[in-house]
């Protein structure tokens, strides 16, 4: 399972995450949080596991419209990841995976070993969250490059 965050100007957005042939997409509902507001993050994370990585049907015709720049008020995915950061929770077999992303030079999302955090077996759902909050609050801090 996958599960997706992606923090911008000090809000976070949760996003359910559907699958789509085995394609991991980013499909409503979308939770719109302050970063500050840990309770409604943590509330945000565990209803957008709860709902899983649900099929999602194929495409036929046009690709439908990313769903996160409406949310943060830009108009096209540029827009909205030119601020953005993101990050991953993996879940295998009950063993969780965060896996936060930069950006690469030629400009797509590429997974950063060094916010990759690997949780041993056995290691609680809601420690995982409270994990991943603490890393969203602590990169709301640091001063960003634009």
């Amino acid at each position: 399972m996958l599960y997706k965050c992606y923090l911008r100007n000090g809000i976070v957005y949760v996003p359910t995450v559907g699958s789509r042939r085995g394609v991991y997409t980013v499909i409503e509902p979308v939770a719109v949080v302050p970063v500050s507001n840990t309770e409604g993050l943590r509330a945000a994370f565990r209803n957008a596991i709860a709902r899983k990585n649900i099929d999602v049907p194929p495409v036929k015709g046009k690709w439908p419209p990313p769903v996160l720049p409406k949310y943060a008020g830009v108009k096209t995915s540029a827009a909205f990841d030119r601020d953005a950061s993101t990050w991953n929770i993996r879940e295998n077999e009950e063993k969780y995976k965060i896996v936060g992303y930069r950006t690469h030079h030629d400009g797509y999302w590429t997974e950063d070993l060094a916010q990759t955090i690997e949780f041993p077996p056995g290691t609680a759902l809601d420690a995982v969250i409270d994990r991943m909050i603490a890393i969203l609050q602590e990169a709301a801090k640091k001063p960003t490059d634009g």
